[in-house]
């Protein structure tokens, strides 16, 4: 039996409001194993981004239970989510988050800065990440030099470099045209196949959801529907 990265029973999120409340998750249940490579889909307000953000230990539950890579998530202070995120779980947003004063090379380093790595394994993991995404040449630029896609691959590069068991990715493709956009995820699940690295979406982008080798559709915080395609 695959492994379950990700154990989510009975799930729910309340956040308050002035007329007491809205409930962005309920009852949900959930499991995700190691290699995954899936996709949480539904509508603007469904409740996938704040799913993903529990997941990534960014926020927590409001009640039942989320275990994710060995680790109940609810249990977890504010140092040990920080370095969970920091040593196991990789980030790839839309809007990319790259530091402008750092070439392509050291934001890709950073996360290994913070892990303390000695320097030639930094370099060495460093220049694999950048060949993984195809910007190797790339590397002394600095993000205003960039496309877009290129900025995106430097994302995905930072994401991967610390070889992490699980990848969240927010919208990656939101930024991107459809050329770009299938060269994203061209490259995000050749990785996947290559590294066994879990890969976890959040988006309504049609694109995304067809590379998906699972859909969870979320509807109004519940899951509606969770489909696995032949053959995935």
């Amino acid at each position: 039996m695959t492994e379950s990265l990700v154990k989510i029973r009975n799930l729910s999120k309340l956040y308050p409001t002035g007329g007491g409340g809205f409930l962005a998750l309920s009852e949900l249940d959930l499991d995700i194993p190691k290699g995954a490579f899936m996709g949480l889909v539904g509508p603007s307000g469904s409740g996938k981004t704040t799913l993903l953000n529990i997941i990534g230990t960014l926020d927590n539950q409001t009640g039942g239970e989320i275990e994710v890579l060995g680790h109940k998530v609810d249990t977890l202070d504010a140092k040990q989510s920080a370095a969970l995120r920091a040593q196991k779980i990789g980030f790839i947003f839309q809007s990319y988050n790259l530091l402008p004063v750092y070439t392509v090379y050291e934001n890709v380093e950073l996360p290994l800065l913070l892990l303390k790595m000695p320097r030639a394994e930094r370099h060495e993991a460093v220049m694999q990440a950048l060949k993984w995404v195809g910007i190797t040449d790339k590397r002394k630029s600095r993000p205003n030099q960039l496309s877009g896609g290129e900025g995106q691959r430097v994302s995905i590069a930072r994401a991967m470099v610390k070889r992490p068991l699980l990848v969240l990715a927010d919208e990656p493709t939101a930024n991107l045209d459809t050329e770009n956009s299938y060269n994203i995820l061209d490259t995000m699940l050749q990785i996947n196949k290559d590294t066994g690295t879990t890969f976890i979406f959040a988006t309504h982008d049609q694109k995304v959801i067809d590379y998906m080798q699972r859909v969870v559709t979320l509807i109004d915080g519940k899951k509606a529907k969770d489909d696995l395609k032949t053959g995935s």
